[in-house]
């Protein structure tokens, strides 16, 4: 369909606050916005009562009547939405194979954008992706008016980022040129888009990520400077600015708080005294918190881990009884008397103040009891916080519900909307989570519903008021048509037709590091909705979720992806996680969808979270995955020619052309490392798996291929004209990068050695001392291997009789002078190339890999009949060409029947091993 938005606008032509008079939404004109709001309601609301559309995997938990009162439709629904066929049909373009010129090399380029933009700041949430990052990816790999999917869409950064595409002044801040027809340029020069807004589709499982998403993509700052914005704040204080009134204890005269300190109460161990803990840690002088202390008692010296906490019990929020909770006092007030800050223990007036809260009683609040899980179970436990309620103080609470109440009530409309998004923002800075530092506050810890032992609790009116200014001052305007919001699971994506999208970035959950539908609960019973935690998709022991779960939601969700994707386009996974598993688990289910890998780069955020900076093995820059869809032309040749060396071939041929051409960095060509041939041959018996046919060569044979078919340019494969490409742009640097191989086991051993002997033909004392270096990290449960072992079955050593190798004689002329031009049979040569081992040159390596694949095999069969359920140490290399055979002969029940005699660690942290063991447990149908 023809797209019906000017992308040649920016945004500074966008309308403010609510649009006046008729409104056009997706070829509809309604009288107003609020009739284009009714209508869709009415829609909405039927469809709920639909029970196919209520069984949508990951419908959120909620009432129908909270779900409309959250929704915007058609632009953003708390539920699956029902409109984005519309939005499709209304914006997008329909794949056409026979006129589809679309083509794309991944974007070859580590990306470095800070967390520090104004936006990223507006509302938190666990994780981002600075929207100036994904704005680079959105501009190579789509036109304006294209459609952007984000199935994991957080706080929906992607959607901001497609809109920005449009706004000449943030894209030539991302250092790109634009001409004036709106045509941008790369850093070098070369065309690489059109200045224009993509249209963006945002799915997420979590009805507080979908909301926050909705408002950051139908942002306007003129909503928080207008005269309503101020006067809700401002009837807010006048109900409760009593609650801030404080005394001097000195002079008598009155003050308003800025803060108050609470503190949990603990008891000395020795002499069981009790107090806070600011009383026991906390420098009276400095306000700094003590690592040790004298007891005030008996003067042992303590430190905060060896105090024992006091407990109180309370009524229970949620059912009968009454529970256990950490005792907690207020220890200290912070107080502005006219020009004067003041530090004091609170007085019999601030203690006056707190029981008139609780006289006052509250408006709604949410009286629910936080899950079960992992997250919430460390709260409990930690501090006997089980409930929302618990987690504010009553002054806090008190203001909150009021601002909640008075915002829900009312008729909703855009300025409700944004006043509700304001409130939200301000939840967490006005809970039990914000902690102490120095004597004021730092923060909540990201990540976690941490509630500290010493706890600020702000002044709510100068919280929000702080947020008001700073939502106000944001340079950002988005318009809602130009993203559609929905809430649902990845997995489930029927709402969505096939072929549909032309491209998609996604951030998915890293395994176990963030528990979104827990730390979501704590807004979202404000909003009375819920995430199902059963499709949350992360590594939990509490849920009894492990990899194998993770792995499968992850499989269906990039299944899912697949198919919405119009063929010949591109994925962009962004992942951080410092678990090998998880880290595999991803690229598996990609592959597993049937997406190729181009390209593995880096995001570097440069600023990390709570759980980067102290998990232990924790990595500081995020991975970028780069995968395209095969397009229809190949799928359907390869119909034909499965299982021959046409194919394989037709598939190489295919797959180099999406690859990266060149990367350079500060003035250093990089080895390309999927253009690298054990990569090539690992993406070709891939994608024979995935589709169930024999893979028509053996390593050494497709090696041998590779040398014959394609020009090879330091140790990479080029087609013809991509090798011209890359000899033209090798000319503007010096040298070539190349990529360091870390030795864990056998395979990476060698591919280390054929680094090191390609480039330098070295004797066995001379590669031996540098090989010691680098086993340090070898596997514990690899059995190790000798360097003689691996020289012998995998390479040449030159004995000194007939002329020298051309792999060594290349070498030795080019770095001793006196052996240059000399013939390969010269005396002189040959004593100098004596005993060095050589890399084979790939149309001979065939029977070098007959005679080691011999005893991998007897090795292998040794484990298929051990009788141990567990082998501890096994050679890794014996495992995967005794599966790479199991496979070829159909024998399924060898690969399953190994691989679990083989540690679940050790198996899932394996690609390889890994790939053949699922498709083996598919095919055999267990």
């Amino acid at each position: 369909m023809a797209n019906h938005d000017d992308n040649s606008s920016l945004f500074s032509a966008a309308p403010s606050v609510e649009p006046k008079g008729p409104v056009k939404c997706l070829g509809m004109t309604f009288e107003s916005d609020e009739k284009r709001r009714e209508y869709f309601l009415e829609k909405l609301r039927g469809k709920l009562k639909d029970p196919e559309f209520r069984k949508i995997e990951g419908f959120p938990i909620g009432e129908d009547e909270d779900i409309l009162a959250l929704s915007d439709p058609p632009y953003y629904t708390a539920c699956p939405n029902p409109f984005i066929a519309d939005f499709i049909n209304h914006y997008g373009k329909p794949y056409d194979p026979g006129n589809d010129d679309y083509r794309r090399e991944p974007f070859a380029a580590d990306v470095s954008e800070g967390k520090n933009d104004p936006i990223y700041n507006v509302h938190s949430y666990h994780t981002k992706v600075p929207h100036k990052a994904v704005m680079r990816y959105i501009l190579h790999y789509t036109q304006p008016g294209d459609v952007v999917f984000d199935g994991f869409g957080g706080t929906g950064m992607a959607g901001v980022a497609a809109q920005l595409c449009g706004n000449r002044s943030v894209v030539e801040g991302l250092g790109l040129k634009i001409d004036k027809d709106g045509t941008i340029a790369d850093e070098e020069g070369h065309a690489c888009s059109v200045l224009g807004r993509r249209k963006t589709i945002i799915s997420d499982l979590s009805p507080l990520a979908t909301y926050v998403s909705s408002r950051y993509n139908d942002f306007d700052s003129s909503q928080y400077s207008d005269k309503k914005c101020q006067d809700l704040i401002k009837s807010l204080e006048a109900d409760f600015q009593d609650l801030y009134n404080t005394e001097d204890p000195h002079s008598g005269s009155s003050g308003r708080a800025l803060f108050y300190v609470w503190s949990d109460v603990f008891s000395c161990p020795d002499c069981s005294y009790s107090s806070s803990l600011f009383e026991f840690a906390v420098d009276q002088s400095t306000y700094k918190l003590k690592h040790s202390f004298p007891c005030p008692s008996c003067n042992a010296e303590l430190a905060k881990e060896n105090l024992d906490r006091v407990w109180t019990t309370q009524t229970r929020e949620v059912g009968d009884g009454f529970a256990r909770v950490a005792k907690c006092r207020l220890v200290q007030v912070c107080a502005k008397f006219g020009d004067r800050t003041v530090r004091f223990s609170p007085t019999q007036f601030d203690r006056d103040v707190l029981k008139s809260v609780e006289r006052r009683g509250f408006d709604w609040v949410p009286r629910r009891e936080f899950p079960l899980g992992r997250q919430t179970r460390k709260v409990k436990s930690g501090s006997g916080i089980a409930t929302i309620v618990q987690m504010f103080t009553p002054r806090a609470l008190a203001i909150i519900s009021r601002a909640w109440s008075r915002i829900t009530e009312v008729e909703r409309s855009a300025y409700n909307s944004s006043a509700l998004f304001l409130l939200s923002s301000t939840l967490t800075l006005l809970s039990k989570r914000e902690r102490y530092r120095d004597g004021t506050g730092k923060g909540a810890q990201s990540g976690t519903l941490y509630v500290p032992s010493l706890q600020i609790e702000k002044n709510a009116f100068d919280v929000i008021e702080r947020k008001r200014k700073t939502f106000s001052a944001l340079n950002l305007k988005t318009r809602r048509c130009n993203a559609v919001v929905t809430c649902q699971s990845h997995n489930d994506l029927r709402n969505i037709a096939s072929n549909s999208i032309d491209y998609i970035f996604t951030d998915p959950p890293f395994g176990e590091s963030l528990q979104y539908g827990e730390l979501n609960f704590f807004h979202e019973a404000w909003f009375r909705i819920h995430t199902r935690l059963e499709n949350d998709c992360v590594l939990n022991y509490v849920h009894e979720k492990d990899l194998v779960f993770y792995k499968r939601l992850m499989s269906g969700a990039f299944g899912e992806a697949y198919r919405i994707l119009k063929p010949g386009r591109w994925i962009t996974v962004e992942f951080h996680n410092s678990q090998n598993s998880v880290w595999i688990a991803i690229q598996e289910a990609l592959w597993h969808a049937g997406f190729n890998i181009a390209d593995v780069r880096v995001l570097d955020k440069k600023q990390g979270t709570f759980n980067v900076v102290n998990r232990a093995g924790a990595v500081k820059q995020d991975l970028v995955i780069s995968a395209y869809k095969p397009n229809g032309g190949l799928e359907e040749r390869f119909r034909i020619t499965a299982g021959t060396e046409d194919g394989l071939w037709d598939f190489i041929r295919t797959h180099l052309k999406q690859l990266p051409v060149f990367v350079s960095k500060d003035g250093q060509a990089e080895v390309i490392a999927e253009r690298q041939n054990f990569l090539l041959f690992d993406r070709m018996v891939a994608f024979h798996v995935q589709r169930g046919v024999t893979v028509p060569l053996s390593a050494a044979e497709f090696y041998a291929g590779l040398e014959q078919r394609f020009p090879q340019r330091d140790g990479m494969y080029f087609l013809p004209d991509q090798a011209a490409e890359h000899d033209k742009k090798r000319m503007t640097v010096k040298e070539v990068f190349q990529l360091h191989v870390f030795v864990s086991d056998e395979a990476s051993a060698i591919l280390w050695l054929k680094q090191k002997l390609a480039k330098t033909p070295q004797t066995f004392q001379d590669i031996h001392p540098q090989f010691l270096k680098e086993i340090g990290g070898w596997q514990k449960y690899e059995k190790t291997r000798e360097l003689s072992e691996l020289l012998e079955q995998n390479f040449l050593c030159y004995d000194g009789r007939g002329e020298v190798p051309s792999q060594i004689h290349s070498y030795l002329s080019s770095n001793f002078k006196e052996l240059r031009n000399l013939v390969k049979g010269n005396s002189s040569l040959k004593a100098k190339a004596k005993d060095r081992w050589y890399v084979p040159d790939p149309n001979k390596t065939g029977d070098l890999e007959k005679l080691r694949d011999r005893t991998l095999l007897r090795e292998f069969k040794e484990y298929r009949e051990s009788k141990q359920r567990r082998l501890k140490v096994f050679r890794l290399e014996a495992v995967r060409t005794g599966f790479k055979k199991a496979w070829q002969e159909r024998d399924y029940a060898t690969i399953i029947s190994v691989a679990r005699k083989i540690p679940e660690k050790i198996l899932h942290e394996d690609p390889k091993l890994l790939m053949w063991y699922d498709q083996a447990v598919t095919r055999k149908g267990e």
